[in-house]
């Protein structure tokens, strides 16, 4: 299959809520970066985390394989530091291959789930 997409992707927009209505893990409030890699050859990626008050972070390193999906819980990154709580961010992805990002968040702080979802933007 040909890659599609872009190297390089940014969520301008980033919150992850520190409290959650709900123990599930599927159902805590988080924010989620759906990578897809479409081509052939497996995707290299950094991120970095960048802030309105400190300096960035990262880079955290993931692969996704050729063909794959990956659907990256920042609430799950640690290295080199976990991504805090109730801290406006935003994050740049940075792939060796051509890859898809599309940002997801859910919002458990009520009984009423809140989602939303976006696609982040792309260039290169």
């Amino acid at each position: 299959m040909d890659a599609i997409g872009r190297k390089r992707w940014a969520i301008a927009e980033g919150y992850i809520p520190s409290q959650s209505s709900f123990t599930d893990h599927a159902l805590i409030s988080h924010e989620t970066a759906c990578i897809l890699n479409a081509g052939d050859r497996e995707a290299r990626i950094e991120i970095t985390i960048l802030f309105a008050d400190r300096e960035p972070v990262g880079p955290y390193k993931v692969t996704v394989g050729a063909r794959r999906t990956l659907h990256l819980r920042f609430n799950d990154l640690k290295d080199p530091a976990p991504v805090p709580r109730d801290t406006d961010y935003a994050s740049i992805f940075e792939s060796d291959v051509p890859i898809i990002v599309q940002h997801t968040r859910l919002d458990s702080r009520r009984a009423e789930l809140a989602l939303l979802s976006t696609m982040a933007y792309s260039e290169g």
